[in-house]
């Protein structure tokens, strides 16, 4: 635990705000700043205003509110600063005026004194080139909102030292936040590892597999996601989102596991921003979003043959979905109606083709997703209608939502998840963070119901590492080239995320 320390906080905004509160509360006696006159002033009324609803609601004691408030005051000028131990700025995005502000502190405060900068965007180094002591100066990087988002980056730039480090990971801790420390690289750690959401998410709509709805419902419903990406997308709007997309892309050289989707310029130039301009990838009407219908569930056919791969992951399940709705089981698939096979990695249409199956006949069922949940039906090249109708009523005959699909590699969730694992084992390769802080990171700053690599493991790294080579064999594309983490922990037999015996 980090002893109790002056903490001064530059910039009144909604993340200035957030970060007074947190350590005020942690017991710091904490000064703002703002270069705006009057700023400083009203963000510490916003934040005392904040605690007393707190009051109200039986959340915190008259006491605490008490104590809490005296650790807050307002710095008049720079110079009211000096006697901090540390310094967090949360000002505008532009390199010059953060260097100009963390020249100005040095000469301010003491010598061990520490600078922080929660840039979300900028190279941690690139503001600390400025500084005479660069050794003393590292990334705190918070989410909005501050006291809910329970993480928080600690950014080591090239020069920083490690006992900055671990001051403001122990300050981070005492407050309440689990700190996650990560190297100084685009994106850090959470926006680093939240890339596979959206790059693959738009690459499926881009091949026309399915349409933005149909991602975020199987994601959303059918892996359990807070937000599918492109109501992720709406919600923090698609010009903001658009530009780190971009930066990121280029930071990395150009990395293709990070290449924006052409998709993007042209509604950004039409402005289809999401919420805030009423349109994005769905209409808002009084800020609410307006889904498109769902698509009809047809009849089922009476007298359907049915034949379910008989290796398929949940044959069981399917046979039985097929029994109870009435349905005859055919022995071979030269016998059925309608064919059921359950890929990983590869299409529907080389499946059949495979197995010796009438494509025409022939339709797959995603078995990554529990066949209690939302249901990814995908047909090949050449389905025919009365197949896909048979197969959709089948699937929906017991209630549970379907969404049907174009043919991919992959279907939608097997694309997504082997993504983000992998980008997640590139992270390890790199060592920009360590496997359990990459894990905590992704948990408490994306939301994601499990951690990257642990969501690997679930499903089992030598099948994400399957997937991810199907789709570089289907595709010739290098984004889906596995990390070399990830190859070698699957040769060794190895889990993705160590017992912690073994760490």
């Amino acid at each position: 635990m980090a002893e109790k320390i002056t903490i001064g906080v530059v910039g009144a905004g909604t993340m200035g705000r957030g970060i007074v509160q947190l350590f005020a509360q942690a017991g710091h006696a904490v000064r703002c700043f703002d270069a705006q006159a009057g700023a400083a002033q009203a963000a510490v009324e916003h934040v005392v205003g904040m605690l007393q609803r707190s009051v109200e609601k039986g959340r915190l004691s008259a006491d605490a509110f008490e104590r809490i408030r005296a650790n807050i005051s307002v710095a008049g000028d720079l110079p009211a600063l000096a006697g901090c131990g540390v310094v967090i700025e949360a000002i505008v995005e532009d390199l010059g005026v953060k260097r100009e502000l963390f020249r100005s502190l040095e000469a301010i405060l003491a010598d061990d004194a520490v600078l922080a900068t929660n840039t979300s965007s900028l190279t941690v180094s690139d503001i600390a080139a400025g500084c005479a002591r660069p050794q003393r100066v590292a990334g705190l990087h918070f989410f909005n909102p501050v006291p809910l988002m329970k993480v928080a980056e600690v950014i080591a730039a090239v020069r920083t030292d490690a006992a900055t480090v671990r001051l403001l990971q122990a300050l981070t801790e005492g407050a309440g936040h689990r700190a996650v420390v990560t190297a100084d690289q685009p994106g850090f750690l959470v926006n680093h590892a939240g890339r596979g959401l959206y790059t693959e998410g738009l690459r499926v709509v881009e091949e026309q597999v399915a349409s933005p709805a149909d991602v975020d419902d199987v994601l959303r419903e059918g892996l359990g996601f807070r937000m599918g990406p492109f109501e992720l997308l709406d919600l923090t709007g698609l010009d903001v989102s658009s530009r780190v997309m971009a930066s990121i892309y280029e930071q990395f050289q150009q990395e293709p596991r990070f290449r924006p989707s052409s998709l993007v310029p042209p509604r950004v130039a039409a402005g289809l921003f999401g919420r805030k301009s009423g349109e994005g990838w769905y209409r808002y009407e009084a800020g609410q979003q307006q889904r498109p219908a769902a698509r009809p569930v047809p009849a089922l056919p009476a007298n359907l043959r049915v034949w379910v791969d008989p290796h398929a992951e949940q044959a069981d399940g399917l046979k039985g979905l097929a029994t109870a709705a009435g349905l005859a089981l055919a022995p071979r698939g030269s016998d059925a109606d309608l064919c059921i096979v359950q890929p990983w990695g590869m299409d529907a249409t080389t499946t059949a083709l495979l197995l010796g199956l009438d494509p025409a006949r022939t339709v797959a069922v995603d078995p990554l997703t529990p066949l209690g949940l939302r249901r990814t039906l995908m047909l090949t090249s050449v389905t025919a209608g009365p197949a896909r109708d048979a197969a959709h009523a089948l699937l929906a005959s017991d209630g549970v939502a379907v969404t049907l699909i174009n043919d991919s590699g992959g279907f939608i969730a097997q694309r997504v998840i082997a993504t983000i694992v992998n980008i997640a084992a590139n992270i390890a390769q790199r060592g920009i963070a360590s496997v359990a802080d990459l894990e905590d990171a992704v948990k408490l700053g994306l939301g994601y119901p499990h951690g990257p690599l642990a969501w690997g493991d679930r499903i089992g790294p030598a099948r994400i590492l399957a997937i991810l080579r199907a789709q570089q064999d289907a595709t010739g594309d290098p984004r889906y080239r596995p990390s070399p983490w990830l190859v070698r922990r699957v040769a060794l037999g190895q889990p993705l995320v160590m017992p912690e015996a073994e760490r």
